[in-house]
């Protein structure tokens, strides 16, 4: 199994276990190859597994209902795993509690609804997430149509990228004082062109820009909302 860094968080670079290729499972295979990452993808439909071969470390086709065969495949030497398996509840539940005992740390298994989530976190997944409600949530906020990404942490906080209010246009953030009037702070200006730079006092913000906010998911909401 692959060193564990001292904080207790997965190696960056350590294999990923995942189990499922449909939608979630096979892009999120696909993005961790494109990271440099080894992928080892299991999955029950022979069909997926030729379609995704070419392109992942390693895809397998087993039932990683039984742990058995995930132990054959060598499941127990992963830091990290992801489920993707959604469409059967009952599959989810149980490829989870496999691997959970299988001794793997680091788990992030999809939910269909807060009921099969609160299974997966009480079985031991200590990741759950809900891909369809998160990207409903994330639409919800970019309709307004000057947010262009939205990513929201704990506790009501988000960073978000967006177009600059015409009261920021043509003025430094020092003299905007956005963080004063609105209590969201700019981290980062990207002029057309250019590359993302930190945001400075004498950051000068023009039309064509985008802006890196950061703040209370309400105080964004407000900021965003200014013409």
């Amino acid at each position: 199994m692959a060193d564990k860094n001292p904080s207790g968080r997965p190696h960056p670079n350590a294999p990923v276990l995942v189990i499922g290729l449909g939608r979630f499972g096979a892009a999120t295979a696909q993005q961790l190859v494109k990271q440099g990452r080894e992928v080892l993808a299991i999955e029950r439909d022979r069909d997926l597994v030729e379609i995704w071969a070419p392109v992942l470390t390693h895809a397998v086709q087993a039932d990683a209902t039984n742990i058995e065969s995930l132990r054959q495949l060598g499941a127990q030497e992963f830091q990290s795993a992801v489920v993707g398996v959604g469409t059967s509840i009952e599959s989810s539940v149980l490829i989870t509690a496999n691997l959970v005992d299988l001794g793997i740390e680091h788990l992030w298994a999809k939910a269909i609804t807060p009921s099969h989530g609160k299974i997966l976190s009480r079985i031991g997944a200590n990741h759950v997430i809900y891909p369809e409600s998160d990207a409903g949530i994330r639409t919800a906020h970019l309709v307004s149509g000057r947010m262009l990404d939205f990513i929201e942490f704990d506790d009501d906080f988000a960073i978000v990228k967006m177009y600059p209010p015409k009261e920021t246009q043509g003025f430094t953030l020092a003299e905007s004082q956005v963080r004063a009037k609105y209590g969201v702070t700019v981290v980062g200006v990207k002029s057309p062109g250019e590359d993302f730079t930190y945001a400075q006092p004498h950051t000068k913000v023009s039309s064509r820009d985008m802006l890196i906010v950061s703040g209370h998911v309400d105080l964004l909401e407000r900021f965003a909302a200014r013409p």
